[in-house]
């Protein structure tokens, strides 16, 4: 008796009878990627941050605005009364630390752009050339830039000691009838503190410099050498011009900290004799021990305004850049 096998052939059982819809295909690699855990997972991480941050800057940015044409003393809501623009009109008129404090936020904007920015693009240069221990050097002029405003006035107050400080020891200005107060003279309190300001900038300028000669084209040095230009022609018609967009936004940034300053001031003497900035108005008035919120929030959109004035074109240029690109 003879058995006969039969081979099961796959393609066989694959192919559709005559007559019969084709049968659609099964995508194996479909799959469900989120699952209902992890969609709450990221809305919780994506909706907090941006809760937070709208009621902390959005929402509090606009209830200064609001304050600002208002008088209130912080105690209740029903004590806040509509002035219109009285707090601006004795803000302009009758504040005899308004128009010092805006003078000192210039002077603060000239020094930082004067002397700790050159400063800056001079070590940045001088690390694009790869010296030996570059790494070294740059984390020791950066690590002012990391740390707190509130430890480096602290460090700068020990330095301007006028008894143990490190200036009038070496000066020998430390012994009786020869103390020179470097934080109580009016006459050198802001310059003094200047000079803690310039200490750190000149490490924040250094690296956005840095960052700005790493994407030179290597070709321009090489085209300028064949042209038999020297290192300073090199740097000033080729290197410098192609440093614009760096330029634009160490400008930008110098700006926003001279307006922003704060805690160098207030470590050293909350802002008294001779070294008032608006922001520290702004502090005395909101938090000190007049409450004179509304009064503070007019200061604030003063603030607030002349930031502006410098931000927008630059963020209208970045975009139209961007556009064109």
């Amino acid at each position: 008796m003879t058995t006969e096998t039969t081979k099961e052939i796959p393609e066989a059982a694959a192919v559709p009878p005559p007559g019969a819809a084709p049968a659609k295909k099964v995508s194996q690699g479909h799959r469900r990627l989120l699952t209902r855990r992890d969609r709450l997972t990221l809305g919780l991480m994506a909706g907090l941050p941006t809760i937070l941050h709208i009621a902390l800057v959005w929402v509090t940015a606009l209830a200064s605005v609001a304050l600002a044409f208002t008088t209130w003393d912080g105690i209740g809501f029903d004590s806040i009364k509509w002035v219109g623009l009285e707090n601006f009109k004795e803000l302009f008129s009758n504040n005899p630390q308004f128009w010092p404090a805006v003078q000192h936020n210039v002077i603060w904007f000239v020094v930082l752009i004067v002397i700790p920015t050159p400063l800056g693009l001079f070590l940045a240069v001088q690390l694009d050339k790869r010296i030996r221990f570059s790494r070294v050097y740059q984390t020791a002029f950066f690590l002012p830039v990391v740390m707190s405003m509130a430890v480096i006035g602290f460090v700068w107050q020990l330095i301007y000691n006028p008894d143990t400080g490190l200036i009038n020891s070496v000066i020998g200005a430390n012994e009786p009838g020869k103390y020179i107060d470097w934080i109580g003279d009016p006459d050198l309190n802001l310059w003094a503190i200047l000079v803690a300001a310039s200490w750190r900038h000149t490490g924040y300028m250094m690296i956005l410099y840095l960052a700005g000669l790493k994407g030179v084209d290597p070709s321009l040095r090489e085209a300028s050498a064949l042209d038999g230009a020297g290192e300073w022609q090199t740097f000033k018609n080729v290197i410098f011009p192609t440093l614009r967009p760096t330029n634009t936004v160490v400008l930008v940034v110098t700006i926003i900290e001279a307006l922003r300053a704060f805690d160098l001031v207030f470590v050293f003497n909350k802002g008294a004799q001779g070294t008032e900035l608006l922001s520290i108005l702004v502090t005395n008035n909101i938090i000190g021990e007049s409450s004179r919120i509304g009064y503070g929030s007019a200061i604030a959109v003063v603030l607030l305004l002349i930031s502006l004035v410098v931000i927008i074109p630059y963020l209208v240029a970045t975009f139209r850049k961007e556009r064109r690109a």
